[in-house]
């Protein structure tokens, strides 16, 4: 994906936690939203987390969290080990489960940890992959959220 492309469908989810199924047009319109890959294998994800959690907590009622859950092996495919992690780093957020890659396509993804953060239109506005500091992101939230907001 590149800067200013729409946000793809989310299709395809192996389950759902935190959360009923939520589609693209659920998330258009009202706020900007912010997507999270990673993986229960990934040390850069883990350590991301913490961050992510007070980025979702700090902006609560301006920006949507999703984070989606991509496998790199089979065990990553394990849904209890996905549970207990989850459930370990306090994640609240909904979470999508991308055992079969189809989000992960979609998005044209190769790294975990990414972030895709998309203005309330649903357009890309800002996308890291590959690294857990979340400076940059934690920027453009602030900017986006700002701007939608005035």
């Amino acid at each position: 994906m590149r800067l200013r492309d729409e946000m793809p469908e989310l299709n395809g989810a192996t389950n759902w936690l935190n959360s009923d199924s939520i589609t693209k047009e659920d998330l258009i319109g009202s706020k900007p939203t912010f997507i999270h890959f990673w993986s229960v294998s990934c040390h850069l994800c883990k350590k991301a987390i913490p961050r992510i959690n007070q980025l979702r907590d700090t902006y609560q009622g301006n920006l949507q969290v999703i984070s989606v859950h991509i496998p790199r092996s089979i065990s990553d495919k394990n849904m209890k080990k996905i549970k207990l992690v989850v459930a370990n780093y306090g994640m609240h957020e909904p979470i999508i489960v991308d055992n079969n890659d189809e989000i992960t396509d979609a998005f044209g993804l190769n790294y975990v940890p990414s972030f895709y953060l998309f203005d309330k239109s649903g357009i890309l506005r800002f996308v890291q992959k590959g690294k857990s500091n979340t400076n940059m992101l934690e920027q453009r939230i602030q900017r986006l959220v700002h701007a939608e907001n005035n």
